[in-house]
């Protein structure tokens, strides 16, 4: 056989394989995520939809506590309180903000806030940042305890905030009311549609959409545990205290990338587990939610990817580890939350094998020779990725549609692509944060720049 021909056969080898391997393991994700619609569609048939409260009664009594931890936040963290301070529909918080002793432009931000309200408590921790979001945390816990013994009160629960979240003026009326039956509950979150970034920031809408609106309500109706997003979620004191306790003081995992996540666990070993709570803020309106920006460059998105990638996908293997054998649903929801360990890699061989098809079939062009005939298997596998995707599509685009309007839920299918390239290059990243976390290195805050919206006058209040 020639040369030539002896190369172009085994390219097109080369390429069968390729295809097929990716093809094999996006059914299997496929029909991984198929099963997941199939128990939120039967769950919405069956009407399992809680009962909607009134929002504007009494309140329970109770004094929650909000921690913002703050790193190099001086641009955002000024409104991001004036506009809590003016939105909080409750008669008894605090917001207890976290600095560092090395970043003096937040802490005169929070200053000049915390000097004409005094529900606002600046906390500058003892060691220069950024350490991590969940050592600062910390810092606001032993903070709150040293305020409950001088002043002799117990506060009713723990929100979490970050210092460019809007939040929504009825999120701690919600709190105060599900806390009463739930030890832990989590609020959707929402991020803004950015106006000039539709694709990289827009790709976040995609996302919480679908999980906030689908994965997370499908995770508790099968009884897996449930993960904080870190934002708009809240914990009854006495069940964070048992945490505290259990962990020599410090609730808060200090050694953890994502600290939120694995909090949802970890109070759920306590037999605390979460609820998310999905609520109308009036009948037929959008739910009570966290709203915010969220990075709007491709590097900025790539880094907080890869810490979340690092944090869930890759330390997660030994740091949560694995439910109980009979706990099937939690530990297909902990697979799900680690598939990208294993779906990055066959998503940049599906690109590959497409750019080698290409090359393939110029190749075959030039010589004048035909490419080989796909297997009735092959054509069979591929078709029903088709399939799949076009059926994920819809789905996100529903889900997309339904949180941002049509135009949004649109726009969602072209995204793929620019959520794609953030996932490929998060887990180049991924994989050197975690060789340098195995060889010791100490977890740091990789934290992006925030931006805080324009409100109207009309929207602050």
């Amino acid at each position: 056989m020639p040369t030539g021909e002896a190369l172009l056969t085994a390219m097109d080898l080369m390429v069968r394989e390729m295809i097929l391997f990716a093809a094999l393991w996006f059914v299997v994700g496929g029909i991984d995520d198929l099963l997941v619609d199939l128990i939120y569609a039967v769950r919405r048939l069956r009407g399992h939809r809680a009962p909607q409260p009134a929002l504007d009664g009494p309140v329970p009594p109770g004094r929650i506590a909000i921690f913002v931890p703050a790193w190099d936040e001086s641009a955002v963290i000024g409104a991001m309180l004036r506009t809590a301070l003016q939105r909080f529909d409750h008669p008894d918080y605090r917001i207890y903000v976290g600095a560092y002793p090395n970043d003096p432009a937040t802490i005169a931000a929070v200053v000049e806030v915390a000097l004409v309200d005094a529900r606002v408590r600046l906390v500058i921790g003892p060691r220069p940042g950024g350490t991590t979001k969940a050592d600062c945390l910390n810092g606001l816990w032993r903070a709150l305890l040293r305020d409950e013994a001088a002043e002799g009160f117990t506060a009713s629960a723990v929100a979490l905030h970050d210092a460019e979240d809007v939040v929504h003026p009825l999120e701690l009326r919600v709190y105060a009311r599900e806390l009463v039956e739930h030890p832990a509950v989590q609020l959707p979150v929402l991020p803004l549609p950015h106006p000039h970034s539709r694709f990289f920031a827009g790709h976040y809408l995609d996302e919480f959409a679908e999980s906030h609106g689908r994965s997370m309500v499908v995770r508790q109706a099968i009884g897996a545990g449930l993960p904080f997003a870190g934002v708009g979620c809240a914990i009854r004191r006495d069940v964070l205290g048992r945490l505290a306790d259990a962990r020599g003081g410090a609730p808060f995992d200090a050694t953890s990338l994502t600290e939120d996540y694995e909090l949802g666990f970890a109070i759920a070993a306590l037999g605390a587990p979460a609820r998310l709570v999905r609520i109308a803020e009036a009948p037929g309106g959008p739910p009570v939610a966290v709203r915010a920006y969220f990075p709007d460059t491709i590097e900025a998105a790539v880094r907080q990817k890869a810490r979340w990638m690092t944090g869930i996908a890759l330390a997660g293997w030994d740091r949560t580890g694995w439910g109980g054998w009979r706990q099937i649903g939690d530990n297909w929801m902990r697979m799900r939350d680690r598939r990208a360990t294993l779906e990055i890699p066959v998503l940049a061989l599906a690109y590959l094998s497409i750019l080698a098809w290409g090359l393939s079939s110029g190749a075959h062009l030039l010589a004048g020779s035909r490419a080989p005939e796909q297997s009735p298997l092959m054509q069979a596998l591929l078709w029903t990725n088709f399939a799949l995707l076009a059926w994920r599509l819809a789905v996100r685009a529903a889900f997309v549609g339904h949180a941002y309007g049509w135009r949004e839920g649109l726009w969602s299918v072209p995204r793929i692509f620019s959520s794609n390239a953030v996932a490929l290059l998060a887990a180049r990243r991924a994989l050197g944060l975690y060789l340098r976390m195995l060889a010791g290195a100490p977890p740091r805050w990789d934290k992006t720049a925030h931006r805080f919206p324009e409100l109207h006058p009309a929207e602050q209040g």
